[in-house]
């Protein structure tokens, strides 16, 4: 292209031309000149336009190939929009150029505006996006700082014991439970207001009263010292869910993501003992040992203390009092309302001789789980079905009674089973 100031040319005339024959640059460029002279008046003269720089230098690139010329003509235009389209069409009338018969055919004006338009907005584009990336995300910064701050003074002293908590822990039924004030500082500068610490290893008695009137989540390191404030806490305050930090990390030091990513995956005091079943004994901070309420075994077998003894299918005619289980009129109705509140849930609750709930599994946990306690399970109550299985891991578990939505086998075994509609 020709020398163009971008300044001046509004218009930019882009044309095809094809000669029958070969001939030079120059003489198309004089082709232009000679066949448009007079065709469009003085105003239009295109020697004039070009003079008073109305019309700059006419630009001819041109390529022979097998006797043949083809070329494109370029005229950039300060003229307005119709006299460039007048422009444009006077050259389309040049049939010869030389002794060659030619075809002039303009196949666009470019409206250079419209380019630098262009230029500018994905221009924009870049600049906005280099103010996004540094400087945006610098003042977002900022505002997330002065917010932390300030969810960082709210910090109070809550109980006799003068306890670091924030400030929602009357107005939640749920309280969450970490070691120390920097925990505390930690979880409030995410947004988490319902926390107290222990300060220490010690339980404060602000903390043994709490979980008996709230539900307590107990949140500890993720190493092996959290593990004993589990261990301790759990044995003389009223935990229901335990969470741990990721593994090596302190609470205090963990991100905001993964504070909400372990709140997310709490589990039951219950299960937590299942997994661990060193919990039944720790040592006490006085240097002796302490036991905990024992869960998981039986000290003797039942059929010595209890007043209904386990039938012993020896012969044909003991199968008929196995299959109609005789038990206590106030189990029967504490099965049949655990049962009730696991309908949908998939899950099943283990039960030592008291009554009480030692753990709750998934039904798929079942067999795994009587495998490594080994005994002290006295009932199962699930929302299944009791198959042979099942039935075979019971009888070796020493399990009293398999309670079920329904059975898949016959009551011909040591275990009794009873089903949603027996109850």
């Amino acid at each position: 292209m020709g020398k163009i100031s971008p300044v001046s040319a509004k218009y930019i005339v882009h044309g095809h031309i094809e000669i029958e024959g070969v001939v030079e640059r120059p003489d198309v460029i004089g082709a232009i000149f000679g066949q448009t002279e007079g065709l469009l008046g003085e105003d239009l003269e295109l020697r004039e336009l070009q003079r008073s720089g109305r019309i700059g230098r006419i630009d001819v690139k041109t390529d022979i190939r097998s006797g043949k010329t083809e070329g494109e003509i370029i005229i950039p235009s300060s003229l307005d929009k119709a006299e460039t389209a007048i422009i444009g069409a006077a050259i389309e009338t040049i049939q010869r150029i030389g002794p060659c018969n030619a075809k002039v055919k303009i196949s666009k004006i470019e409206d250079v505006r419209i380019t630098k338009r262009n230029y500018v907005i994905e221009r924009a584009k870049e600049l906005l996006k280099v103010l996004t990336d540094s400087v945006l995300p610098d003042s977002q910064e900022l505002t997330d700082e002065v917010a932390k701050s300030v969810r960082m003074m709210e910090i109070i002293e809550f109980g006799k014991d003068r306890l670091p908590a924030g400030p929602a822990i009357d107005d939640n039924e749920e309280l969450i439970v970490v070691e120390g004030r920097a925990d505390v500082l930690n979880l409030l500068k995410h947004g988490i207001k319902n926390v107290i610490a222990m300060n220490g290893t010690n339980v404060p008695e602000t903390i043994k009263e709490l979980s008996k009137k709230k539900h307590i989540i107990l949140f500890v390191d993720g190493d092996r010292g959290g593990d004993l404030i589990i261990k301790e806490v759990s044995g003389v305050a009223e935990i229901d869910y335990v969470i741990k930090a990721p593994d090596g990390k302190e609470v205090e030091e963990i991100t905001g993501k993964e504070i909400h990513k372990a709140l997310r995956s709490k589990i039951a005091i219950e299960q937590y003992k299942l997994d661990h079943k060193n919990l039944l004994e720790v040592k006490s901070g006085n240097g002796g040992v302490y036991r905990k309420p024992q869960t998981y075994s039986r000290p003797a077998p039942r059929s010595v203390s209890r007043p209904v003894s386990r039938p012993i299918p020896q012969r044909q005619e003991t199968v008929a009092a196995v299959q109609r289980p005789r038990f206590r009129v106030e189990h029967q109705e504490e099965f049949k309302q655990m049962l009730s509140n696991l309908i949908g849930t998939r899950g099943a609750n283990l039960l030592d001789e008291n009554m009480n709930v030692l753990g709750k599994v998934p039904i798929s946990e079942i067999i795994p789980t009587l495998r490594s306690l080994n005994s002290g399970v006295y009932a199962i109550i699930f929302d299944g079905s009791v198959d042979s299985d099942i039935v075979n891991i019971a009888e070796r578990t020493n399990v009293q009674y398999l309670v079920a939505m329904d059975s898949k086998v016959g009551n011909n075994s040591r275990v009794k089973i009873l089903t949603q509609k027996q109850l």
